[in-house]
């Protein structure tokens, strides 16, 4: 009798509808300690035979209407083994994916609440400070952080924990149906991670290391899309040891991949949408399959034995017009049809991918996102509707603070060098194409009135510490007279900052220090604060 867990190392030579092949293959078999009630007794290696008949003849149908008997299996499948057995022990795998948080959708019925970010990993054990209610209540907190800490090593920023608690009310309000996937290539801090897993979000990963990230902080693995469609064996690898099982794809080579590193993953075809939103960043140059190419892309998965559950885009991430959302929407929906043309599983996963901006912006976008599934889906109950905010989330509920490090007077001009530049934290001026803006806070020369009210101001220059004259902040920015020692706050920097930072020039010019608080949230229902 076999006790404890175990998997088989086999090696196939079989024949199925007429077509002989050969396999390497690994087909784990669960076999839990139950000697006290003797259900394993009797297991044997044919017992062990058919599994490896229902697996191979799985890869070939998509894992669907498989027999339920070995002697049905034979039948219907044509399939003879001669195999090479031995088991070896493994570690249990995570379970296939679902990409349906329950703690999402209980939060979707349920008042939100702060507390269970304060026992969240990322967050637990650290110190968070309420902010007053008054206006200047973060401008305050910063102050007192400088005071506390005179020799501080800026720059270091504030994580307002109460702003991503309404982000997430209005995410939940105004998309009930579309499941936030966080994008960690926007903002990998691991506080903001963590409120975002107690909050209910799932994760978007696109390498090993924000996998890694993820799941350091005890997230379960099916919670993760790795949501890059061009992916190095060795990551693909890893992903299918850890149980991440659903992640994206636009050609044929990374069929082939994906086929031999992680056979059972699922796959979402990631397409490119046919309408230019506009956005800063465009995706479609780089990423997405056109609509020509969508027959073979989807046969070539099938052919593989792969399970395409969904469709996936992206129409660009800032700034992007959300009319881009419709087409894009209906021509997943054409795709759909197409695979179950081609007689392949029904899908049930549409990813709408991120490009999300808070305000406004995400109030007309969700408008015409419902209306778009609603005229291309229906009232489909099986569809599974999930996005990839990354911005939404990060980018207002981070402020940074840089020191004055440096200063000269020419005339009436005014020239200021910042601990923090373009090679660290406001590289988002370069690379995502963001217009910044900077508040004074005089702590050191006008400790009586740090915010400069009513001063006079001058036309100033704001650089960056390294000696690259490209390493210029602002230009033409009107400022108080300020002094080496006293403080630029730098509102809404949580989005593509510190996770694109470098040391160019021996310079470690991204944040040092993530301070938490939490403001009274902005929501839309009902909730709780604790």
């Amino acid at each position: 009798m076999l006790s404890g867990l175990v998997a088989l190392e086999c090696k196939a030579q079989y024949f199925i509808h007429g077509r002989f092949c050969m396999y390497q293959i690994h087909v784990n078999y669960y076999i839990f300690n139950h000697a006290t009630s003797g259900s394993s007794k009797g297991f044997t290696e044919k017992h062990m035979v058919f599994w490896v008949c229902v697996y191979i003849y799985g890869l070939h149908s998509g894992f669907s209407n498989v027999p339920d008997n070995k002697d049905s299996l034979f039948s219907a499948s044509s399939l003879s083994l001669r195999l090479s057995l031995h088991f070896v022990t493994i570690t249990l795998p995570p379970k296939m994916p679902t990409l349906v948080s329950e703690a999402f959708q209980a939060n979707g019925a349920e008042p939100l609440s702060l507390k269970p970010v304060f026992s969240a990993s990322g967050v637990k054990g650290k110190r968070v400070t309420a902010l007053s209610p008054k206006e200047n209540a973060l401008t305050d907190f910063i102050q007192t952080v400088i005071a506390e800490k005179p020799d501080i090593d800026s720059p270091f920023s504030v994580l307002d924990l109460g702003v991503v608690l309404g982000l997430m009310d209005k995410w939940t309000s105004k998309l009930p149906t579309v499941q936030p996937f966080y994008a960690v290539k926007c903002n990998p801090n691991l506080s903001l991670v963590g409120t975002l897993a107690a909050l209910g979000a799932n994760f978007d990963c696109a390498s090993k290391a924000e996998i890694e990230a993820v799941l350091s902080l005890g997230v379960s693995p099916d919670r993760i899309i790795y949501a890059n469609p061009c992916k190095s064996a060795s990551h693909i690898r890893y992903a299918a040891s850890v149980g991440v099982n659903v992640t994206t794809y636009d050609s044929k080579d990374e069929v082939e991949k994906i086929r031999k590193y992680h056979p059972t993953c699922e796959l979402l075809l990631r397409i490119k949408p046919p309408q230019d939103s506009g956005a800063r960043s465009s995706l479609g140059l780089k990423y997405g399959a056109l609509p020509e190419e969508v027959p073979e892309l989807l046969s070539a998965a099938h052919a593989a034995g792969l399970k395409v559950t969904g469709v996936s885009f992206h129409i660009g991430s800032g700034g992007a017009d959300a009319q881009a959302y419709q087409g894009a929407i209906s021509a997943a929906k054409s795709i759909f049809d197409t695979a179950s043309k081609l007689g392949m599983p029904r899908m049930r996963v549409l990813d709408i991918g991120g490009g999300f901006t808070s305000g406004a912006a995400f109030d007309a976008a969700a408008v015409k996102i419902n209306a778009a599934i609603e005229g291309s889906f229906g009232n489909d109950e099986e569809l599974v509707v999930i996005g990839e905010p990354g911005r939404y989330f990060a980018e207002t509920a981070f402020t940074l603070a840089t020191k004055v490090i440096g200063k000269r007077v020419r005339g009436e001009l005014r020239e200021y060098w910042i601990d923090d530049g373009i090679y660290g934290t406001l590289n988002n001026i370069v690379f995502d194409y963001a217009t910044v803006t900077c508040m004074p806070l005089a702590c050191t020369s006008k400790p009586e009135d740090p915010s400069c009210r009513d001063l006079k101001t001058f036309s100033s220059t704001v650089f960056g510490p390294t000696c690259d004259s490209l390493d210029t902040v602002l230009t033409d920015y009107q400022l108080p007279e300020l002094h080496v020692n006293d403080w630029l706050v730098f509102p809404n920097m949580g989005a593509y900052t510190t996770s694109s930072g470098t040391n160019f020039n021996g310079f470690s010019s991204s944040v040092k220090s993530t301070f938490l608080a939490y403001s009274n949230p902005i929501i839309t229902r009902e909730q709780t604060m604790f």
